[in-house]
């Protein structure tokens, strides 16, 4: 049996709900592989990278599967550009992923495949998730959030797209200000529509973000403030460009926020200090703030971090952090494993019935 899941976007807990799965079901008794055909969250992004995602996979599922089988396509940015030129061929890297989980669901009971970056990722070489299900024969998982009902029209084309290989849509990350639309509205029109949902799990703030340490070790940054704890969760992150009044009362409308801003900004960095959402700060241009600025932030448990790059690469790269749906260890994938224990169908769902 192949489970594929699949999201409508990044960030929507994807790799923490396919190895929560994957965990489920060994629990369960079965021989569990994994696969990720198309690898989006490389390390590099040319010679021999690897998708953080399969690794983490080796660890929580304790599989021995080779690498390269596990990832057959490094879907790095070069891999893109030269598909895009025309120098890579679609058939080829079909095969070359129909043996990969050939080799890797020889000796399994099942196969838990792991989408990539979202349902239409893979469509310049003819390789999205919905390509990828009918390849492989698998049922398809469809994780999606909800903020408001409008959303329904994204799980909706999602649905056309996937066609008979969709099994249901779980809903990941749902706010508690939306949860009663949902349930109450949009669930029930999905059902009448011929849409399964799965399962409606809550937002919950020990997967939602990234920490102060994530955001430095990704980003490459020193922490000025030694004596302050990183693990502070991130859930946005605003840029201090104004003057520092503008910035009072923007920073004072924000929660669980990081705040990017040139290191040369005091007058800036002391207004975020002054508001409670600002989670901690991260500097640019590699220029060290006044000790006066450092010793309020150490006094007020806000973490203070610096990189040598301009405020416009730091936000592209802290973006790429953001939307990177980072699932950390096998805390994460525990944490999801209760979660859809609670709030959702686990035993249709790896049923694989439609």
């Amino acid at each position: 049996m192949t489970t594929l899941v699949t999201s409508l976007e990044e960030s929507t807990g994807k790799t923490a709900v396919a190895l929560a799965l994957g965990t489920v079901a060994r629990d369960r008794g079965e021989r569990v592989g994994y696969m990720k055909p198309k690898g989006t969250r490389p390390q590099s992004t040319v010679g021999k990278t690897l998708d953080r995602d399969p690794m983490l996979a080796r660890d929580v599922l304790d599989l021995d599967s080779a690498m390269h089988e596990m990832e057959p396509v490094v879907y790095s940015p070069t891999f893109v550009q030269e598909a895009v030129r025309g120098r890579e061929d679609p058939e080829a890297l079909r095969e070359r992923i129909e043996t990969s989980f050939e080799a890797l669901s020889a000796d399994v009971d099942r196969m838990i495949i792991e989408g990539g970056g979202s349902l239409t990722t893979g469509g310049i070489v003819d390789l999205t998730d919905a390509d990828l299900a009918e390849l492989l024969d698998a049922t398809v998982v469809l994780v999606a959030g909800f903020e408001e009902p409008g959303d329904v029209d994204a799980v909706l084309a999602a649905a056309d797209l996937l066609g008979d290989r969709l099994g249901g849509v779980l809903f990941n990350d749902v706010p508690d200000a939306a949860f009663d639309s949902l349930a109450s509205d949009a669930v029930p029109f999905l059902e009448r529509r011929g849409i399964r949902v799965y399962g409606t799990v809550p937002r919950d703030p020990g997967l939602a973000g990234v920490t102060v340490a994530e955001l430095a070790d990704e980003t490459g940054a020193e922490l000025l403030t030694t004596d302050v704890p990183t693990d502070g969760r991130i859930r946005r992150f605003v840029v201090g460009a104004m003057s520092a009044e503008e910035a009072l009362g923007q920073l004072r409308r924000v929660r669980d926020a990081a705040l990017i801003t040139g290191g040369d900004r005091a007058d800036v960095q002391t207004a975020a200090l002054e508001a409670s959402g600002i989670v901690c700060m991260l500097l640019t241009g590699g220029f060290r703030p006044p000790e006066t600025v450092l010793g309020r932030a150490t006094a007020a448990g806000v973490p203070v971090l610096s990189v040598p790059t301009d405020t416009a690469t730091t936000l592209d790269r802290t973006d790429a952090v953001f939307k990177s749906g980072r699932t950390r260890d096998e805390r994460t994938v525990e944490r999801m494993g209760e979660l859809l224990a609670d709030y959702a169908d686990v035993d249709a769902i790896l049923s694989g019935s439609v």
